[in-house]
This record gives structure tokens, sequence and C-alpha cells, in this order.
């Protein structure tokens, strides 16, 4: 059998700061975590210290300390920690566990995702369906695309062999310290291994490996050391 180990949670998250550290460390495969965010946030309201987050609305919780913007929509169940910043325009449409010191920038709409702690989508994103690991960023106009288009469901492209997950929904996996580029697309079933980077204006399938620079279709090298 063709060793996966590199697509597991532990190899992808290497330092997970996030309140679903502990949740993530439940699954092989980091994308068997997306479908149980909502009820991971419903479990996680009630252990919530009071004195560090508010309820703003049914199960929307922001840390007292964060930055909301009055033109942001933010729809639960939703949690967003310490220190985040959320810009005008953002649309927040549930599902979202929002890290400390993120920023959910201008215009930028997140669904159904994991954000973990000092991660960035500040300019014209879109993260559906997704978990970014801690320290990620993505450019400006980056974005997840979380459905094929002939809706059928998602597999991760590995090495040639398409992984199956079970999902009709799935956009992208971070791993900490990941750079994705200005404009690009990261297409459903895109893995991004820890402390790996991605030129602008990619289009981006599959599992790109680690410690590495994705240049284009085919063109992806190992940073040097």
């Amino acid at each position: 059998m063709r060793d996966l180990s590199e697509l597991e949670t532990k190899n992808i998250f290497i330092n997970p700061s996030s309140l679903a550290s502990s949740y993530l460390k439940g699954f092989k495969y980091p994308w068997e975590a997306i479908s149980g965010i909502g009820n991971l946030i419903k479990n996680i309201i009630p252990t919530l210290d009071l004195a560090v987050y508010e309820k703003v609305g049914d199960d929307v919780y922001i840390a007292r300390n964060a930055k909301v913007h009055p033109s942001a929509n933010i729809n639960g169940p939703a949690i967003i920690g310490s220190g985040t910043e959320i810009r005008p325009g953002a649309f927040i449409r549930g599902n979202a566990l929002i890290g400390s010191f993120c920023v959910i920038g201008n215009s930028t709409e997140v669904k159904n995702a994991i954000i973990m702690d000092h991660s960035q989508v500040p300019h014209f994103n879109y993260v559906g369906d997704s978990i970014l690991g801690t320290h990620s960023h993505m450019g400006a106009g980056a974005v997840t695309s979380n459905v094929k288009s002939d809706k059928t469901l998602v597999t991760v492209n590995f090495d040639g062999e398409k992984i199956p997950t079970g999902l009709k929904k799935f956009g992208a996996i971070l791993g900490d310290n990941v750079e994705v580029g200005c404009n690009s697309v990261l297409n459903p079933g895109t893995i991004i291994g820890h402390d790996s980077n991605v030129y602008p204006l990619s289009s981006v399938r599959g599992f790109v490996p680690s410690s590495s620079i994705y240049k284009g279709e085919g063109k992806i090298v190992i940073k040097r050391k």
C-alpha cells in the first residue's frame, strides 16, 4: 500500500495553535475534520471564559479585545479569538472557528473553516470547507474552490493517485507557515504542506510537499536549507 504519511494531520500541522488542536489530533487525515466543524464550535462554546469572550448573537462569541468593523457580517456558530481583526465588509457565514491574532480582511468570506492563530486572509479572499494552519497567509484575491464543477466527490491527487475523501465540499488544507501568492486558486482537495510557498497567479491541485515552492503545474522545487 502506498505510503500516505505525508498527508497525515500530524505531518501537516506541526505546531497547531488553535481551540481546535485537540480535535484535529483525533483524525488521521485533516480533511476528515471538515464535516464536524459546526459541532466542534457548539461543543467549545460552553467552555469559553466569558471574561474573555462576549456573546454577540446566536452561537456567536467574539473575544472582547478583538476588533470587528461594524460592516462585518458574522453568522453562527462562530468563535473569534483574542486580538483578531475583522475588517470592513467581511462575511463570516457560519461554522467558523477563527483563532487569536488573525486577520479576516475586507470583503473576505469564511465558511465552515478552521483558521488557526496568527493566520491572515486579509484582502478579497474566500475560505470555504478548509483548514488553515498557524501563521498561514493568503495573498490578495487568493481563494479556495470547494466544489468540483461536475459536483462529484472530491479526491486528493497524491503522486498521481486519487485519494478519496468522501466529501462533496472540500477546499484546501494549509499547513503551518504556508504562504499563498496573490490571485491564486486552490482547487478542491488541495493540501499544502507546512513551510511551503505558492507563486502568485497559481492554479493549485493536489498535494504540495512541505518546505517546497509551487511555481506552477509540474514545477515544484524543494527549498534550499
